[in-house]
């Protein structure tokens, strides 16, 4: 994991992105959020799981299928299966560890 911290590269409502294997921070003081830091780890665990080209088609794909379902892009956003496991673990200290292979399956 490569930590950047750029605030130019996201948009106003994202606080970083990964893009394996970088993490792209809005500020440095991201860098000492453990919770944050960790869900940027499950994703760029998801991307190599998905070998990174077609995680990031799955997630446009199912982005877009949720934004028909819910009409809305921040419930779009929060119901992507690989968002449901990162918020729904990154409290989890050793997750990583302790992850199934392709465990983002179970919030499809």
């Amino acid at each position: 994991m490569i930590l950047i911290v750029n605030k130019y590269v996201l948009g106003k409502s994202f606080k970083g992105v990964s893009l394996w294997p970088f993490v792209i921070l809005k500020n440095p003081e991201l860098k000492k959020d453990e919770t944050f830091i960790n869900h940027e780890k499950i994703h760029l665990r998801q991307q190599i799981e998905l070998l990174i080209l077609p995680f990031y088609i799955w997630y446009l794909i199912e982005y877009l299928l949720r934004l028909i379902q819910y009409k809305d892009r921040f419930l779009a956003y929060k119901n992507i299966s690989f968002e449901r496991e990162a918020y729904t673990q990154e409290m989890k200290e050793n997750y990583i560890k302790e992850r199934k292979f392709w465990a983002f399956l179970q919030f499809v």
